[in-house]
């Protein structure tokens, strides 16, 4: 006769199962969309306040980057194409080392505040400090 096994907990999100610095670090790998997507999981408030700084921050270039794509700039400035084009290549490096910076802050376990985002994020991530 086989003995019964015991039954299982429920399962926990696997959110949780990340280290807390692990998690507000993995916020800024994929831009806004990581950071959406920890911010609806995950309830830990440094996660959150992290998950709620990447949004505010990538969406905010992402809109940038946009504005400055070739369609765009075809589209309404095509004299401007040249200049506008090397402005998109900055904001673009701009995007690599805010992610770099971030996700080391992050990992360190440091609240690191953007200036214009901290404020966005403090209130999306519900945080009282």
């Amino acid at each position: 006769m086989v003995p019964e096994a015991e039954p299982r907990p429920p399962h926990k999100p696997t959110a949780d199962r990340v280290p807390e610095n692990v998690a507000g670090m993995l916020c800024y790998l994929f831009g806004w969309i990581s950071g959406l997507f920890f911010l609806l999981v995950d309830r830990r408030p440094f996660v959150r306040y992290h998950a709620a700084q990447s949004v505010v921050v990538f969406a905010s270039l992402t809109l940038v980057l946009m504005v400055l794509g070739r369609f765009f700039l075809a589209t309404f400035a095509p004299a401007l194409d040249a200049p506008l084009s090397v402005l998109r290549r900055i904001v673009e490096l701009v995007w690599i080392v805010a992610a770099l910076v971030l996700m080391l802050k992050a990992n360190s376990r440091e609240r690191f505040r953007v200036p214009l985002a901290a404020a966005f994020a403090d209130r999306a991530a519900g945080a009282k400090e």
